[in-house]
């Protein structure tokens, strides 16, 4: 269950904080910046490569990997193809993960390492069979790890993770608020660098800018009738949220928010692009997740009984492909089953911005649906 009244209790909520949620969510414009410097120390603005690579490798453990090798897929389009390398092992553990390059890897493809642990001996191992292939590798992790002397052997490029003050050196939990940032904004200036994605310094900037001002909307101290990642958290106390997303930014978004929702609140949710959401989330709208499927259900003593789990839409949006819009479609089949509907859309700026401000308010979501359900 949800407490509501502790959203807009913030000395409740600070203390509720025990994993310093909030704190890292209000400092991810402070990452980038610090990221982009330390990319900027590591020499990444003085690059000039050769040309693009054929393709872009990206390796890492947990869903700030994942998470990054989404969106730089989607920024780079067909630009070049971004293909996450998949670990295998007997467990979710630095010291059991393996990772290993398709069999075609080779000195034209560019393999990019984001964790932020450092000490997994399998990203080391990889380091070394890219090195034997003529690969050109660099990596993202937190400084003297395990990992430095690796890439450093390897004469890879080696970026410094940007930590908050409060955590030099230690792991940090993946889908942590924050810890996306401080992976993703080297790998941006990176690519930058080869021309697959437009993320200069001043691009960054504006990330930052825009990472600020949602930390400034949704933060404790703003009451969950103006702050929309309060609200967003209260609709979805007793709801499964069934995420669909439309326009370029918002795809990767939507995924990182069922990642967060699982990680951080434990809870459940499923994530469609539009218009393909429509088909296949019809079924389930129409079955016993809707909050139509009971007619009796409003008249329903509930005292005794458990809660019921229904549906609720959340629709993110970004600016549609050809200026065509299934949004209108995705709310008539929303309300024709009597499920609710949540919207978010970014204000007007570039991808970055866009895509930074649908992740910032969903990552705020998430930690105050994790912090008033006690997960």
């Amino acid at each position: 269950m949800l407490d509501e009244s502790l959203l807009d209790a913030p000395e409740a909520l600070a203390e509720a904080d025990r994993r310093g949620l909030l704190r890292g969510a209000a400092e991810a414009g402070a990452r980038v910046r610090t990221a982009a410097r330390h990319a900027a120390e590591a020499g990444i603005p003085d690059l000039k490569p050769d040309g693009r690579p054929r393709a872009v490798l990206i390796a890492g453990p947990g869903a700030a990997a994942i998470s990054a090798a989404d969106l730089l897929g989607t920024l780079a389009g067909a630009g070049c193809p971004v293909i996450r390398l998949t670990p295998t092992g007997v467990a979710p553990a630095a010291g059991a993960l393996r990772w290993e390059l398709p069999g075609w890897a080779g000195p034209v493809d560019l393999i990019l390492i984001a964790t932020p642990d450092g000490s997994e001996p399998g990203l080391s191992l990889l380091v070394e069979q890219a090195y034997r292939r003529g690969c050109t590798v660099a990596a993202v992790a937190p400084a003297r790890s395990p990992l430095t002397d690796a890439v450093d052997g390897a004469h890879g490029l080696f970026v410094q993770m940007a930590t908050a003050p409060y955590e030099p050196g230690a792991p940090s939990a993946a889908s942590a608020p924050g810890v996306l940032w401080a992976l993703l904004t080297p790998l941006l200036a990176l690519l930058d660098r080869t021309g697959l994605v437009t993320a200069p310094p001043e691009a960054l900037q504006k990330v930052a800018d825009r990472l600020d001002q949602i930390a400034e909307r949704c933060g404790p101290a703003i009451a969950t009738y103006s702050n929309p990642a309060k609200t967003l958290a209260a609709e979805l106390a007793e709801a499964l949220p069934v995420i669909w997303t439309e326009g370029t930014s918002a795809g990767p978004a939507g995924r990182r928010f069922v990642g967060a929702l699982a990680e951080l609140a434990g809870r459940p949710a499923l994530a469609a692009e539009l218009p393909e959401a429509l088909d296949a989330h019809s079924v389930l709208l129409s079955g016993a997740l809707a909050a139509g499927a009971d007619p009796d259900d409003f008249f329903r003593d509930r005292v005794e009984e458990a809660q019921v789990m229904h549906a609720r839409v959340v629709l993110l949006r970004d600016r549609p492909t050809g200026g065509l819009s299934a949004a209108p479609a995705a709310r008539e089949l929303a309300l024709s089953h009597d499920t609710p509907i949540s919207e978010l859309e970014p204000e007007d700026g570039g991808d970055l911005e866009t895509l930074a401000e649908l992740i910032a308010v969903t990552d705020f979501a998430a930690v105050y649906l994790a912090l008033a359900s006690g997960a």
